[in-house]
């Protein structure tokens, strides 16, 4: 037998007074894992990692101040259990309805579990809950790093679950909010793990006028360079920390936007292992400016008809060089508080046209015009190369619940002048969607 302790972690980059939300709140009732890549929901081989919490949730502000050790919470004690590699990870939370009649409740003036508080007002809003929340949040093998926790014999690991929350939260037609949770998690140490590095502008020396954000990403089984963890860059010395982190190694991302409206390009620095700082790392003010692309995306059903769908959009950009692809985060601005972007399909209205037999959502995503400034990681600090004056970008779609789960649209390659406003022509066409 082993044991494991479980925390839960979230540097987010959407929180007041920049961000949309100064206060995001769930109420967990318990976290389980199984040593099984393919058990469904009621397979036997679930081990329950947070007993207590069946009888005692624990509400958590997922916008919260970490504590020195980095961690928003830690879900109770230590809990004994079979020594192996789990490849599944579930969280379970607390239903809107009933009410929780708990005094602690933030959320009482919604009457759920689950809210938001937005920045504007401070008006408190239920956070519903998407069906997978009913029988637990899986976290696959793919999103555990290292493709799974391992526990041996005799040894006490520590798993952290890292809440994505400001890619998942779903503002739908009807004005209400919706969880479509982004979870990773893999084991860290309590006592001492990260990353961090100091962003500058390179004519200037000094911490960018704006908003800077920094991506954490690793690759996914088909190489692409997928975010892990995102945070913001402190506005008045650019210095920014990832912790905690399962150890590993990572590339950084780096996207920013001045308060005069000029978009920065991308810097890159790659082979950035835990525990090690980028230095200082500049960020390029170029001439391009930024890109706005538009679409649409599609979803049906196996009978082609329409069906609802979520669907998280991101944008990709392949190095010229190394021939390495990389998600580039959405330029930080006032309607951007995620590195990606989380759309739910709904069928045609008034607002909305739809091709037949499908329900769709249009996108607006806006990123760096110019080309990746890229370099490898180095002790005495990383340089950095243009790889292209301009970008060519990838929108890249992926959905859970659709056969194929990821949509592709064809290369873009910005040229001339711009300002660049790309309409991409062919829907990101969903079938098979349950």
């Amino acid at each position: 037998m082993g044991m494991a302790t479980v925390s839960i972690s979230d540097p987010a980059t959407c929180a007041g007074p920049s961000g949309p939300f100064a206060h995001v709140y769930v109420t967990i009732t318990d976290v389980q894992a199984n040593l099984s890549a393919s058990a469904g929901d009621s397979d036997a081989g679930w081990t329950d990692l947070t007993p207590k919490l069946s009888s005692q949730p624990k509400q958590i502000d997922l916008l919260g101040q970490a504590n020195n050790s980095c961690f928003l919470a830690t879900l109770g004690d230590a809990q004994q259990l079979q020594a192996g590699n789990y490849q599944q990870i579930r969280l379970m939370l607390a239903p809107n309805s009933p009410s929780p009649s708990n005094g602690n409740n933030a959320c009482a003036s919604a009457g759920t579990a689950n809210c938001v508080v937005l920045t504007a007002d401070n008006s408190v809003h239920a956070l519903q809950l998407s069906s997978e929340a009913q029988t637990g949040i899986k976290i696959p093998s793919g999103q555990i790093a290292s493709g799974g926790f391992n526990v041996a014999a005799g040894q006490t690991k520590d798993l952290d679950i890292d809440f994505n929350t400001c890619a998942s939260i779903v503002q739908e037609g009807n004005g209400q909010y919706r969880l479509k949770p982004v979870l990773h998690a893999g084991e860290v140490s309590t006592t001492s793990t990260s990353i961090n590095g100091t962003v500058l502008d390179s004519a200037t020396g000094n911490a960018v006028d704006g908003e800077v954000m920094v991506a954490l990403e690793q690759k996914d089984s088909a190489g692409v360079d997928r975010i892990v963890m995102t945070t913001m860059a402190n506005k008045a010395d650019g210095s920014f920390v990832f912790c905690p982190i399962p150890a590993g190694t990572y590339d950084v991302v780096i996207v920013g936007m001045s308060t005069a409206g000029v978009a920065y390009q991308p810097s890159v620095v790659t082979g950035v292992a835990n525990g090690q700082t980028t230095g200082d790392v500049k960020l390029y003010a170029g001439t391009a400016g930024a890109a706005t692309f538009t679409g649409m995306v599609t979803s049906q059903n196996s009978s082609n008809a329409g069906t609802v769908a979520d669907v998280q959009l991101s944008a990709l950009e392949t190095d010229a060089t190394s021939s390495a692809t990389f998600t580039v985060p959405l330029l930080p601005t006032a309607t951007q508080s995620s590195a990606t972007l989380m759309v739910e399909t709904a069928a045609s209205s008034s607002s909305l046209s739809c091709p037949s037999g499908t329900d769709c959502a249009n996108y607006t995503m806006e990123v760096p015009a110019g080309g990746l400034y890229i370099g490898a990681y180095a002790t005495t600090g990383s340089t950095l190369t243009q790889s292209a004056a301009l970008a060519t970008y990838v929108i890249d779609g992926v959905t859970e619940t659709c056969t194929p789960t990821e949509m592709k649209s064809a290369a873009t390659a910005l040229t001339g002048a711009g300002p660049f406003n790309i309409a991409i022509s062919d829907a990101l066409a969903f079938t098979a969607c349950q």
